[in-house]
């Protein structure tokens, strides 16, 4: 059952959020109100916690987020933001708390967002900063993390890295990732009435603005199209309340046939991005990442089974909990 705090986030969504989603105009009010707010800074109390250094990649600030042990690994770690926001607190948080647990350097490209940039000045800049973590980093030991429209960024970055014969990523942390935008699933427009946070039209008007005339059912904007079968080892967190979560299981189905391996956190009840709130559907989403980053793949369905009985004390059914689950 969803936890009190989830309740009350979703109400606050359905009547902030979303009103940004409900139409173009709308949207367009948001990203202007935005660019009066936002910053892209680590909040200061992450310095203390974490070493953070900064360079520039065609004129936009990188972060490196070193945890102070050292770092075994890199995450590249793209975040959301329909591809018109800037990164927010929250991402710092997960961020910051992956770097804790994880013990992996995180590079946080501060790419250019629409509609001031579009979508080659994005792929631009964080193919460089692919391309630059590659000359320090082996493949072997880099991870892609993104969440939202950072998670279809992800699952481009890889496909156009593996179009131009590039080393790929071990494995993938996709976290509520908009996977097609071309809106052919009907069972979509269901799940918008029980979304508290996303809308069609406004999404629609994200994606005109970043797309640059590139066609929704591109897989460079809609990966769900792309050559699936070059994704590395992936972990995909996706929530009931979140109208692209049919996609990103009609995703994960195809990745699966394409011959990738691929584990579904499916938790009932929750909203889109969830495990960057703080609450405990997030912190069990969060323990997901972790092991999965941490353990071999055996190793990882011992764990997550261990965490199924744990939170039920009995088998209950994994597609319940947020323990992966196959679809």
């Amino acid at each position: 059952m969803p936890s009190l705090k989830s309740h009350v986030v979703s109400f606050v969504l359905r009547y902030s959020r979303k009103q940004a989603f409900s139409s173009p105009e709308n949207l367009q009010r948001w990203i202007a109100y935005a660019r009066k707010t936002e910053n892209h800074q680590p909040p200061v109390a992450l310095r203390s916690r974490l070493e953070i250094t900064t360079r520039s990649v065609d004129g936009f600030p990188v972060y490196e987020i070193a945890p102070k042990g050292g770092e075994r690994k890199r995450i590249l770690y793209l975040h959301g933001g329909a591809y018109v926001f800037q990164i927010t607190s929250y991402h710092w948080g997960l961020i910051a708390d992956m770097a804790d647990r994880l013990g992996f350097g995180i590079t946080v490209p501060i790419y250019p967002i629409a509609p001031e940039h579009d979508f080659h000045a994005m792929f631009g800049m964080v193919g460089e900063v692919y391309r630059q973590m590659l000359d320090e980093t082996e493949a072997q030991d880099i991870v892609f993390m993104g969440d939202s429209a950072g998670g279809n960024m992800a699952v481009v970055l890889t496909m156009m890295a593996a179009e131009d014969a590039q080393p790929l990523p071990s494995r993938h942390v996709l976290i509520s990732p908009g996977l097609d935008v071309s809106l052919a699933n009907p069972e979509v427009f269901e799940a918008e009435r029980y979304d508290p946070w996303l809308g069609i039209p406004g999404g629609l008007e994200a994606v005109r603005l970043y797309s640059a005339g590139i066609n929704s059912s591109d897989w460079r904007i809609s990966p769900l199209y792309g050559d699936l079968s070059v994704l590395p080892k992936t972990l995909l967190l996706t929530g009931s309340r979140d109208m692209l979560t049919p996609d990103n299981l009609i995703f994960a189905q195809k990745a699966r046939a394409a011959g990738v391996e691929i584990e579904v956190v499916h938790e009932q009840g929750m909203f889109h991005v969830w495990p960057l709130i703080d609450m405990p559907e997030a912190r069990r989403a969060r323990d997901s990442i972790v092991t999965f980053l941490t353990s071999d793949t055996e190793s990882y369905h011992a764990k997550a089974g261990e965490l199924a009985l744990q939170r039920t004390g009995r088998g209950a059914p994994a597609h319940n909990l947020a323990a992966p689950s196959r679809f």
